[in-house]
């Protein structure tokens, strides 16, 4: 007699691992040095793995991308939408985050800002320092410290170049798309062990944060993740709906995997495979899907874009500050730029925050509260930016069908 074995879904498997280090993590909340010991370096390891393979997984998906297509008109026509469709959810995003917490800001506690400096080293980061940072120097240092925007940068261009040469590039387009077939494999290893690394890269955060962390910022929490859920049905919801064709249940099941891993790894990049996988599943085709998502994973930051207006309104009612309609303006525009591409630099994050506090006059030492529940915040703003990566790829996917 056979007994037959019923696969688990990787849907299932990343839940269950979900749940489990979830209660490991509340077991060990007394001997939190026990999880970050014995746990956390495995999946420090597991992590490790997906940034060693980001960097050709991006260039080589988006130079792919840009082969496949042939037609450089079609590229150029792509890119245009893609990028038009991320600023305005982008620009939904942190109007919204502005909204909701100004509508709950008497519901944040006051907080006393520290009297000395901060305890960050928070690089000075100008929008015109950020906007030249997107275009690299030279071709080496964006690989080795993974600056995604001029990666990105490199990949058009020479996609484009590959194209527009024609037969004379057949030799360099075979291997391109050779190479993008071996990390393709090489991301399939990796994807096989993903229940085991979210479960060793989220049990020691709750081991470490995650009660104590709650209790002390439960308004900041709270208000970032109503927004971000808002934002999915008000935002992503229709579009899926009207403009992508197809229905959101449908979207949300097949999409699970994906943003179930990206709350557990808190970087859309290193999400970046899961969202490709799960939006074949809904119909995108790989090299539009590639092109798009890769692109989307870069500048599409709709979560960080809430996150900094709903934290700019915090601070400032913490510190009983009354915003100007000129403060929400500055704070509206500055977040809008910042939240596409974060600077490769160290302490990015921080810089971006502090860019924001500063356009609007709000003391930069809030970024030291802030700093403070980052990494839970981090996880479901990660979320929303794979949810709207892949809401794009929905239309995109859509309107080039029409054609």
């Amino acid at each position: 007699m056979k007994i037959q074995l019923t696969k688990i879904s990787l849907t299932r498997q990343i839940f269950i691992a979900l749940a489990l280090a979830v209660v490991v993590g509340y077991l060990l909340r007394d001997t939190p040095e026990t999880a970050e010991n014995y746990i956390r370096p495995f999946g420090t390891i597991f992590l490790n793995l997906l940034k060693f393979i980001v960097v050709p997984l991006v260039m080589l998906s988006i130079m792919a991308g840009i082969l496949s297509m042939k037609d450089v008109t079609k590229v150029g026509q792509l890119g245009i939408r893609a990028l038009l469709y991320f600023t305005l959810t982008t620009i939904v995003a942190v109007t919204l985050g502005l909204f909701v917490s100004t509508c709950l800001r008497d519901y944040f506690p006051l907080i006393e800002m520290p009297a000395s400096a901060l305890p960050y080293d928070v690089p000075q980061l100008t929008l015109a320092d950020q906007l030249v940072g997107f275009f690299p120097s030279n071709i080496l240092q964006p690989v080795t410290t993974t600056s995604m925007m001029q990666i990105i940068v490199i990949a058009v261009f020479f996609g484009l170049a590959v194209v527009h040469v024609g037969e004379k590039a057949k030799a360099a387009r075979d291997v391109l798309l050779a190479f993008n077939a071996v990390v393709q494999q090489i991301l399939a290893y990796i994807m096989a062990v993903a229940p085991i690394g979210v479960f060793c890269m989220l049990a020691p955060v709750i081991a470490v944060n995650g009660p104590q962390v709650l209790g002390s910022y439960v308004a900041l929490v709270g208000t970032d993740y109503l927004c971000f859920l808002l934002h999915a049905l008000l935002v992503y919801v229709p579009c899926v709906y009207f403009l992508g064709k197809i229905h959101p249940v449908r979207f949300f099941r097949e999409m699970t995997p994906a943003m179930l891993f990206g709350f557990s790894c808190d970087s859309s990049v290193a999400t970046l495979p899961y969202t490709m996988a799960c939006s074949r599943k809904l119909g995108v085709k790989e090299e539009l899907g590639n092109f798009v998502l890769s692109l989307g994973a870069t500048v599409n930051m709709d979560g960080v874009a809430i996150y900094l207006g709903v934290t700019s309104v915090f601070i400032a009612a913490s510190c009983g500050m009354d915003l100007t309609l000129q403060q929400y303006i500055a704070i509206a525009l500055s977040s809008t730029v910042a939240s596409i591409g974060t600077p490769g630099i160290p302490g990015g994050s921080l810089a971006l925050m502090a860019m924001v506090f500063a356009s609007a006059g709000i003391p930069v030492e809030g970024v030291a509260i802030a700093a403070g529940i980052d990494r839970l915040v981090d996880m479901a703003r990660t979320t929303m930016s794979v949810t709207g990566d892949a809401s794009c790829a929905v239309v995109m996917q859509r309107l080039s069908s029409n054609r």
